[in-house]
C-alpha cells in the first residue's frame, strides 16, 4: 500500500499533472465568461434575425398536462453555439502560441553533410569521390579531382 501511495504522489506532482490542473481551473473560469457571452450577447443578437425567438424556450412537448416531458432543443442549440465559440477562441489562442514559439525556436537550416551512393544506396560523405562501401567512382569525381589538383 505504501508503494501505491508513493507511485500516486510521484504521478500527481509531475509537471504535466500540475499544468493540467491549472488548465482545468482556467478553463472552468473561461467557460463562465463564454457562457455569458453566448447567452447574453450572441443569442439575443441571433434572435433579432430569427424574429425575436427566445432559444431557451424552444422545445417539443411530449404528451399533455403540466408534467409532460419536453425535448429542449433551444437549450441544445445554445450549448452548440457555446461550444463553437469556445472552440474558435481556443483555436485562435493555440495558433498564436504556436506562432510565438516558432518565432523564438526557428531551427537553422541544416547543411547537408551526406549524400547517397547511386550504386549501393548507402549514405556517404558529401565530399566523397569514391564510395567507401562499394568502391564505385562517383559521377562528380572528375570535378572533385580537378578542384583537388588546383
Amino acid at each position: 500500500m505504501k508503494k501505491f501511495w508513493e507511485e500516486f504522489k510521484k504521478f500527481a506532482l509531475k509537471g504535466n499533472m500540475i499544468d493540467l490542473a491549472v488548465g482545468m481551473i482556467i478553463g472552468s473560469a473561461f467557460t463562465g465568461i463564454v457562457g455569458s457571452l453566448v447567452n447574453d450577447i450572441f443569442m439575443p443578437l441571433l434572435s433579432i434575425f430569427t424574429g425575436k425567438i427566445n432559444f431557451d424556450k424552444l422545445m417539443f412537448v411530449l404528451g399533455s398536462g403540466d408534467n409532460a416531458a419536453t425535448i429542449n432543443y433551444g437549450t441544445f442549440l445554445t450549448h452548440v453555439v457555446n461550444f463553437l465559440v469556445v472552440s474558435f477562441v481556443i483555436f485562435l489562442l493555440v495558433r498564436q502560441i504556436n506562432k510565438l514559439q516558432n518565432m523564438h525556436t526557428k531551427e537553422e537550416v541544416k547543411e547537408e553533410t551526406e549524400k547517397e551512393c547511386p550504386f549501393c544506396k548507402t549514405k556517404i560523405s558529401i565530399h566523397a569521390i569514391r564510395c567507401p562501401h562499394c568502391t564505385s567512382v562517383l559521377e562528380d569525381a572528375g570535378a572533385a579531382l580537378e578542384n583537388m589538383e588546383k
